[in-house]
C-alpha cells in the first residue's frame, strides 16, 4: 500500500487529530496509508521537543512515497510555511507532491495590487497564470480544490505513475 505524508496546517486546529483521522480514513478508502505528523507522539521528558518533531516528521516524509500538501492560505495569504519546506524536501527526495487548495485561480487575480502590480506591501505580484508561487506550482504532479478530491486524484496518478 503507498503511503502519503499528509502535510499542511491542519495540525495547528484545535481538532487537529480528529482531522489527521479524517484525512487518514480517506487515504485508506483509495488503498493510501496516510502518515499524519502527529502520530509520531512525542516522548515524556525531551529537552528539544521541536528538534525531535522536526526529524519525525523529515523521517516521515523519507518513507512515504508521495506528499499530500494543504497549500491554502494560513495566517495571511500564502501557505503554512512548514509545509512549504516539506514540499521543497520531497522534492529533492525525488517523491511526488500532490497540492490542494481552494483558490485556484491566477496569483496575479487572488491578491490586491495597484496599478503599478504592486500588494499592498510594495511586492510584485507574480504573473505567471499560477495559483501559487512557481516554485510551489512548477514543483507539485497535480493540484486540487479539496482534500477528498486530492486524495483521489492523487491515488489514481500513483496507480498510473508506479514509482
Amino acid at each position: 500500500m503507498p503511503s502519503v505524508y499528509l502535510a499542511g496546517f491542519d495540525v495547528f486546529y484545535p481538532d487537529a487529530l480528529a482531522r489527521g483521522e479524517y484525512l487518514k480514513g480517506l487515504c485508506a478508502a483509495h488503498g493510501l496509508e496516510g502518515l499524519y505528523p502527529p502520530d509520531a507522539a512525542l516522548p515524556d521528558g525531551l529537552s528539544d521537543p521541536a528538534g525531535w518533531i522536526c526529524q519525525a516528521n523529515l523521517d516521515s516524509l523519507r518513507r512515504a512515497d508521495a506528499v499530500l500538501a494543504n497549500l491554502g492560505h494560513f495566517r495571511g495569504n500564502e501557505p503554512d510555511s512548514g509545509t512549504v519546506f516539506e514540499v521543497g524536501f520531497a522534492c529533492a527526495l525525488g517523491k511526488p507532491v500532490w497540492a490542494y487548495f481552494p483558490d485556484q485561480q491566477p496569483m496575479i487575480e487572488q491578491l490586491s495590487r495597484d496599478a503599478q502590480g504592486l500588494c499592498p506591501d510594495g511586492f510584485v505580484v507574480e504573473n505567471f497564470g499560477l495559483p501559487r508561487n512557481l516554485m510551489l506550482a512548477c514543483s507539485w504532479v497535480g493540484a486540487s480544490t479539496t482534500a477528498p478530491q486530492a486524495i483521489a486524484e492523487l491515488a489514481a496518478w500513483l496507480q498510473a505513475n508506479p514509482q
